[in-house]
Formats: structure tokens, sequence, C-alpha cells
């Protein structure tokens, strides 16, 4: 039985179990039949494999049936098991009355029919108990969830989703499933801006978590449809997009104090790491030497072991096709002290700038060699090509380093600017 006295509502804390971690709310409305078996399989369940004190409330928004009897049959049943009873009807009422009253540190919800796998509720909600995450909700739509439901309700939830995506930008990927967990300090700065008490509640809550620059996790889930659900879904519909219109206006005419509920709530912007200290020119010099030298000898022994099958044009391409990228790569990192995958490929490109001026030099010197002398020796070949080599090592070494720190430059001025910027993404200082 809830401890509060008079009408059952969310006034203060209310704490059933003592240190309670997590709080399952099952919000319920005229559920006299199935509410029994579903609150003893969630305590059964949390019993034996949930790691930390919990508690379950049955909150009942406006039943009419013997709803609320069983409800107080269950807190006398069963240990950890407390009841609000609300006088008005909406299944976000009835989360905004529990959320706000419980002690617990980690809050969630589950619909009574317990379409979601319980092994799914330990993987929800241990991000939230460890910190890492703000807001955890399952998801139907991820790869590896298993569901079993018809066809138009999944249409219609793709649809639905698809429809938040393009309305309102959101990027978590199933609004609707019926196992969400959150925070208790962060329903603390949300729940006063959520203005729906229905279905939209939790779609709302999400936005605004997601504008805040909340860390949102999705656990893919096994779910089953349950073929007597009594939702109506065209009315549901049609009050999912009065919310979506709403919320959308007031994220475009500045109404929702986002920046105030970032300061409150959301996660501080990562400190940039320190800027590398770039390699001076002498350096530079003496490592892009040693990356020419063993570029050279590998070049040439690639020549040497291909000219004999290939032919002294073919044997040159594919030995300074190979040796240009792994040269760019070594000089990417220890001459120019470039680290990581950003622009990469731009730097590669580059590369293969100077593998074709590279391959025009050598190939041209070993034509007009052939014209000289139409058989030439092996040392007089190599040493022209080592000639045209050095020329293009040359013209390698001043492309990569006017790219190279073309690109430092750029990153250090994008850095600079984005230490300035809000990290939240709309453009907001």
């Amino acid at each position: 039985m809830s401890p509060l006295g008079g009408p059952r509502a969310a006034a203060q804390s209310r704490p059933t179990i003592p240190g309670a971690v997590l709080d399952v709310v099952i919000p319920v409305h005229n559920e006299e039949t199935d509410l029994g078996p579903c609150v003893r399989r969630l305590h059964a369940h949390l019993s034996e494999h949930f790691p930390y004190p919990f508690q379950i409330t049955i909150a009942d928004n406006a039943s009419v049936d013997d709803t609320l009897k069983v409800a107080d049959g269950l807190a006398r049943e069963l240990p950890g098991v407390d009841v609000l009873h609300l006088d008005d009807k909406g299944r976000g009422r009835a989360l905004r009355a529990a959320w706000s009253a419980s002690s617990a540190p980690v809050l969630a919800y589950m619909d009574v029919d317990l379409s979601t796998d319980l092994a799914a509720l330990l993987p929800l909600v241990a991000p939230l108990i460890s910190g890492h995450s703000d807001l955890a909700i399952g998801t139907r739509l991820a790869r590896t969830s298993r569901v079993v439901r018809g066809a138009k309700r999944e249409v219609i939830s793709r649809a639905y989703n698809l429809l938040l995506r393009g309305a309102l930008a959101a990027r978590f990927s199933d609004a609707q499933c019926g196992f969400k967990a959150i925070r208790a300090e962060v329903a603390a700065g949300l729940l006063p801006l959520v203005q729906d008490t229905g279905w939209f509640f939790d779609t709302e809550l999400l936005v605004l978590a997601q504008r805040a620059g909340l860390r949102i996790h999705e656990v893919p889930v096994d779910w089953v449809d349950d073929p007597d659900s009594r939702v109506d879904i065209v009315a549901t519909a049609l009050a999912d997009l009065r919310g979506m219109a709403r919320v959308g206006r007031a994220l475009l005419t500045g109404a929702l104090p986002l920046t105030e509920l970032r300061a409150q709530v959301g996660r501080a912007p990562l400190t940039a790491p320190p800027a590398q200290v770039p390699v001076g020119l002498p350096r530079q010099l003496i490592r892009f030497a040693a990356v020419g030298v063993a570029s050279t000898l590998a070049y040439l022994l690639l020549f040497v072991a291909t000219r004999g099958v290939l032919g002294a044009q073919p044997a040159n391409l594919l030995a300074l096709l190979v040796t240009a990228v792994a040269n760019t790569a070594a000089n990417r990192r220890l001459t120019f002290g470039i680290t990581g995958r950003r622009h990469a490929g731009r730097h590669h490109a580059q590369g293969l700038l100077a593998f074709a001026l590279g391959l025009a030099l050598t190939s041209g010197s070993l034509a007009v060699l052939h014209v000289v002398d139409a058989e030439p020796t092996r040392p007089v070949e190599l040493t022209v090509l080592v000639a045209a080599n050095l020329a293009a090592t040359v013209l390698r070494f001043v492309l990569l380093r006017l790219g190279m720190h073309h690109r430092r430059d750029q990153e250090a001025d994008d850095a600079r600017v984005s230490a300035r910027v809000s990290p939240w993404g709309d453009g907001t200082a």
C-alpha cells in the first residue's frame, strides 16, 4: 500500500526497500487480469537475476475495474512492491508521478503485458547504474532484435520512427518500445519540461534528452506482440502527430530552455587533446632521407625481382607503386608526425601524385637510356633509375610537406574554432 494519505498520488519520496537501486514502474489502466502474473513474474526475475536492491511500483491511473484491489494485494504479498493511484488517466501522467516520487537512483518502466524479454532488463539499466549513460531504451528495430508482431504494427512503428528522424532529427531508433530507463537526477531535470501525459510522453522525453546532449543507450530486445492489446492505434497515432507538431514548433521558436537544460543535466564536452608539436625542417629532412633510403632499396629489390618476368617498364611501375604507398604512410607518421585516419586519403592522394611524377621521371629515364643504348647493362640501368628516383624524392618531399602542413594548419584553425562553438550541434555558442 502507498504510505501517502488521502488520494494516492506522488508527493514525496516513498522508499519501500532501503537502498533500492532500481525502481521499475508498471503503469496500468484496467488491467485486473494481467497485473498479477506480470508483477509476480517480474518480481521473481529481479529476485533471482538482479544483483541490487529493487522495488516495483504499480502506477494505477484511473482504473475502474479491480486493478487497484489486485495491486494492493500484490503489495501485501510481495516485498518491495508499492502502489500509487491517480484519479486521472494517462501513461505519461502515471510515469511522471511514480518517477518524481521515487527515491531510487535509477528509474525504469515496462508495459504490463511484458512483451519484452526480461533478460534485457539488466543490460538496460547497467549503463545507468555505472554512470556511463543517462537514459536507456529497448529497441525492436535493431538488426539483432527478435520481434514477433503483425505486419500492420510493424509498418506503423517503422513509419513513426522514420517520421521522427525526419521531423525532429531523432537519432534514437525506437521511441515507442515500452521498455525504458533513466537516471533519477536526469529525470528531475527533464520531467518538468515534458508536457504530454499520454503515449507521446516518452518520445518527448527522448527528444529533449537528445537535445540536451545526454547519452541514450539502446538495447536490442526480444519482443512478442500482445494480441490482446487494447491500445487504440488510430487515436494514439493522431495524438503522437499532434505531439510531434507541438515539440517541433517549440524547437523552431526557441520556446524550450535548451541552454539551461544542457547546463543542468547535459554532459560537458570533452577537452581536446593538446595539439601535436610540429616536427622542425631539419628533423623532417633527416627522417625523410631515412624513409627515402629504405624506399629506394625496397624499390630496387622489387625492380630486380620482377625485371626478368615483366620487363623493364612494367617492373618499374609495380615497384614504384608499391613503395610509393608505403613511403607516404611512413612519411606521414615519422616525418610529419601525423597520426590517425583523418585526412589519410587526401595524404595518400598527394603521395600518388608524387608517384605519378616519379613514374614519369623513371620511365622517361629508362626510355631515353634504351634509345641511347638498346641493351644497357643492369648496373647502368640501376644507376639511371637511382638518379631519377633521387629527383622524384625531392619532388615528393616538397609536395608532401606542402600538403600535410596545409592540413595541419587547417586542423589547428578548426580546433580553435571548435573551442568557441557549442558541442551540441545546433550552432549555439
